[in-house]
């Protein structure tokens, strides 16, 4: 069977998606471009914006047009919260966030006239985390390693934990072994991946530190780079980063949600954490690692944020001197207790807040990279485009750099200036 997949969202649904193309090449399925004819397309939805549902709905909608009778199978964040709305649309298969592989067995038993099949658990009834193949499709640097699902954490803009159910942890033991693993096959780079890996743990028999799985994976796959995913700032700690800073394969990149730089607005958000303890976050990791790569995401436009309040998280940003940010205008999400919220923020006021921050961003990620000239950077190549070969440092900084035959190879870089969104060197 001819199988197209179009993935929405975050590294967790792409790392979904690649242990479902991985296994779909294993029972002999082909696959192939998503904007082409397929016997079967795959769509694997995200719910965290109400722009990200509408786009799931764009590109079912574009799957059944394509091809009017191949088979339309929904999966993911967006069909979990609101399979209605899926089913509606004509599709053949809706599951959820929930069993990949009994998806794909459902798949299988389709046929184009066979009727609808839904299937949605209740995520909030889930206790076992799902395990999945790890790795992805050849010629890749770089593989995902899921090692935690679920959140509990309820912030008030967000669905999500709707969407997964709750923490669910895989064993430091059983992820160290698929590094292992991943490292023989040849990947230079590992990324830990979860919904909230900073709850990794909680769900295990004595309850172990994030920290540990993160010694446990970088001994066994000690020729990886390991890279960690999204972090809450309660887990950067003075053990935590001791610790980290020991560990020479664990890249010094940090992405440390954040969402507000101001006190009140991250109440109204439910975030567990202040400003005060967010910045110490931010200077530990800066005691403690040779200077560390430290992006984040910001929410612009809550409900109820004054221009005071945005000025606050002006000045916080730029006094925690990001490499990098993304930045999203509050997206107001039915289901969510920011949805009801008073003192919602017109949508031209909040673009362009998103639009000022984007220049503090812009002017913040400049200076980091113009730091950088003159220095020599250890750089693991990935693809060549238009004669140059681009790649990452381990703190996240983007290289270009001339050269042949450079894939899946780490080369020092000697910076000489700022190119494009990243760096240019010679090998």
């Amino acid at each position: 069977m001819r199988t197209a997949i179009y993935t929405l969202g975050c590294k967790v649904n792409q790392y979904e998606t690649q242990a479902m193309e991985a296994e779909l090449t294993r029972r002999g399925h082909t696959l192939v471009p998503f904007d082409g004819e397929a016997d079967a397309y795959i769509i694997n939805t995200c719910t965290v914006t109400a722009v990200s549902d509408k786009k799931s709905r764009q590109m079912i909608r574009q799957a059944r047009k394509r091809s009017p009778h191949a088979i339309v199978a929904v999966c993911g964040c967006y069909a979990q919260t609101d399979p209605e709305a899926v089913e509606a649309l004509e599709v053949d298969l809706v599951m959820g966030t929930n069993d990949r592989m009994g998806f794909l067995d459902r798949l299988e038993a389709l046929s184009p006239d066979g009727g609808q099949v839904v299937e949605v658990d209740d995520a909030l009834r889930r206790r076992t985390f799902e395990r999945l193949p790890a790795g992805g499709l050849e010629g890749r640097t770089r593989a995902m390693l899921k090692v935690e699902d679920g959140c509990v954490n309820f912030c008030s803009y967000c669905i999500i934990p709707y969407a997964r159910g709750p923490i669910r942890s895989l064993p430091a033991a059983e992820a160290a072994a698929q590094a292992a693993k991943l490292a023989e096959e040849g990947y230079k780079e590992l990324v830990l991946t979860g919904i909230e890996i900073s709850s990794w743990g909680r769900d295990l028999p004595d309850k172990p530190e994030l920290m540990d799985l993160i010694e446990a994976v970088c001994a066994a796959a000690p020729g990886c780079r390991v890279r960690l995913g999204s972090l809450e700032p309660r887990t950067i700690t003075e053990d935590f980063c001791r610790r980290g800073a020991a560990l020479p394969n664990l890249c010094p990149h940090f992405h440390l949600s954040m969402q507000s730089g101001c006190d009140a607005t991250l109440r109204r958000m439910n975030r567990k954490y202040d400003t005060e303890r967010y910045y110490e976050s931010v200077k530990l990791l800066r005691e403690h690692f040779d200077r560390p790569g430290i992006t984040t995401d910001l929410i612009v436009g809550f409900p109820g944020e004054t221009e005071e309040e945005f000025a606050q998280t002006l000045d916080f940003v730029k006094k925690c001197a990001f490499s990098a940010m993304h930045i999203f205008p509050y997206s107001r999400r039915t289901g969510t207790p920011a949805a009801a919220m008073p003192d919602q923020v017109p949508n031209a006021v909040k673009e362009e807040r998103a639009h000022r921050a984007g220049e503090v961003a812009r002017q913040l990620h400049r200076t980091w990279l113009e730091s950088w000239v003159g220095q020599t950077l250890p750089v693991l190549f990935e693809e060549e485009k238009d004669g140059l070969w681009r790649g990452h440092t381990p703190n996240y900084t983007e290289v270009f750099a001339p050269g042949e035959g450079y894939h899946n190879v780490v080369k020092d870089v000697e910076i000489v200036e700022v190119f494009q969104d990243g760096l240019k060197g010679r090998v």
